[in-house]
């Protein structure tokens, strides 16, 4: 295998500079670079092809409403009731330690120290404005797929993200908008049938903003592979 070819130097640049961006610019990223992007991402594989995800795409003065909304709700204390638990309902180690990591890792880029609430309650809410982007994308999915399905969508939704940096732009995954999918379904009219799985902001990131510029581990590959080359 040739891994020196400008080919695979490409996607290897783009899945290695994938990060979780928490500051964009406004410049806004035109319909067909989003279309483009959609369609690389839906080469994504899914069980016999069913390819159960959709996308709802928002941008402009629909974007900025529903972050009102959402944001009005947070603000007024409304604590919303996610549809499924994204994270473990207890934690433990070794992820209890990686969270807590990454978390202490944010909020140091941007000075707030142990105890400031609600400083970190106002970086938190900063999910509802898609941190500033000019695109939002809400994934949703029918709610008779089952768990297969769910992987589907995740590779599709990580297809969106290398496809995005392949074109210079960024993202950041958000599971912060499942509380409030009473108040997405209300505004965008989104059927009964379908269930908001998750939410990623998309646009070009501002690397002048502090929460942009801490690096994020990852555990090397002899902790999370075991290779087996024979059985007894």
């Amino acid at each position: 295998m040739d891994t020196t070819s400008p080919c695979m130097q490409q996607v290897q640049e783009a899945i290695r500079s994938r990060r979780s961006v928490r500051a964009f610019l406004p410049d806004a990223v035109p319909q067909r670079l989003i279309e483009r992007i959609l369609e690389s991402a839906a080469r994504a594989p899914s069980g016999s092809n069913i390819q159960p995800w959709q996308v709802i795409v928002l941008t402009g003065t629909a974007r900025e409403a529903l972050c009102q909304d959402i944001e009005t709700a947070a603000l007024a204390g409304e604590p919303g009731q996610a549809e499924y638990a994204y994270y473990p309902r207890q934690w433990r180690e070794p992820y209890l330690a990686r969270r807590r990591t990454v978390g202490w890792a944010l909020y140091g880029s941007l000075g707030i120290q142990r105890g400031q609430t609600e400083r970190m309650a106002a970086q938190h809410r900063r999910n509802y404005c898609f941190f500033d982007a000019p695109v939002g994308l809400l994934f949703t999915m029918d709610r008779d797929m089952e768990q297969g399905s769910w992987l589907d969508l995740g590779m599709f939704a990580q297809n969106v993200m290398i496809a995005a940096r392949s074109f210079g732009l960024d993202t950041c995954a958000q599971a912060a908008f499942n509380p409030y999918q009473h108040l997405i379904v209300k505004r965008l009219k989104i059927p009964a049938h379908r269930q908001l799985i998750m939410a990623m902001a998309l646009g070009y990131a501002d690397m002048a903003a502090p929460e942009n510029n801490f690096p994020t581990e990852r555990e090397p590959v002899h902790v999370f592979a075991r290779f087996v080359d024979s059985l007894p």
